[in-house]
């Protein structure tokens, strides 16, 4: 059975991520730093459905937590599923925003990657097959105002998703990269009522955690193998 790390597990597109690649037939690791309590109840439930699931918490913008974490679950063999989705946002205009604000995002979304790929690497490489994928989002691509550290963040690693494809390409292994645009979660439906959705969308709505679990879980099969270094956005059609 194929193993798969799903940072940031505990939120809407998180779960719905461990769930659809559960159903699968991979062993999901649930990740959470905040909100462990939900990751336990996320990895029992997916039990309960017949699926395969452990918890882990650690603070992925500190390679000094991450790193101990990872070389634990490594024990039990290489992770050939990796989905770096925890994130998290500190919005400001630049010429107000703190230094924590630039930093702390920063750190979770883009330091973040590094620091939980790069001790996964290795052992992925071995097996000769492997999937990586990256959650950025429309930000990283248009921009956005108020969130130049987000955007920042997650352009970011739209450059080191296409350097790491180009470097693994051979052993088997593609990294990608899928931007959602406004998709619908608790924090959305504060952000933007239906009028605002309908004049910024396209497709006039919001779109669904699974709609975005289900381009992750392409990329993460056999279907995708000549698809690597590619950002793909879950959108509506807004860029």
């Amino acid at each position: 059975m194929k193993r798969a790390l799903v940072t940031g597990g505990s939120g809407a597109i998180g779960s719905a991520i461990c769930r659809i690649l559960a159903q699968r037939g991979l062993h999901v690791v649930v990740h959470a730093y905040r909100n462990p309590a939900r990751t336990r109840d996320l990895a029992r439930a997916i039990r309960a459905e017949g699926g395969s699931a452990e918890d882990l918490a650690f603070d992925v913008s500190d390679p000094a937590r991450a790193t101990p974490a990872l070389e634990r679950i490594l024990e039990a063999g290489a992770i050939q599923v990796l989905v770096h989705n925890a994130g998290i946002t500190a919005d400001a205009p630049m010429a107000g925003m703190s230094d924590a604000q630039w930093s702390s995002v920063i750190g979770v979304s883009l330091d973040g990657f590094f620091n939980v790929s790069r001790p996964l690497l290795l052992p992925m490489l071995r097996t000769r097959w492997g999937r990586i994928v990256a959650i950025t989002s429309v930000a990283g691509i248009m921009g956005n105002r108020g969130q130049s550290n987000y955007a920042a963040a997650k352009a970011g690693l739209h450059g080191a998703v296409k350097s790491l494809a180009i470097e693994v390409a051979s052993r088997g292994v593609t990294v990608n990269a899928v931007a959602p645009g406004i998709i619908a979660s608790d924090m959305t439906r504060q952000a933007f009522d239906d009028a605002a959705i309908a004049r910024l969308v396209p497709m006039a709505r919001a779109g669904t955690p699974e709609e975005v679990a289900s381009a992750v879980a392409f990329l993460c099969s056999d279907e995708a193998s000549y698809i690597s270094g590619q950002v793909l956005g879950v959108n509506g059609a807004m860029a």
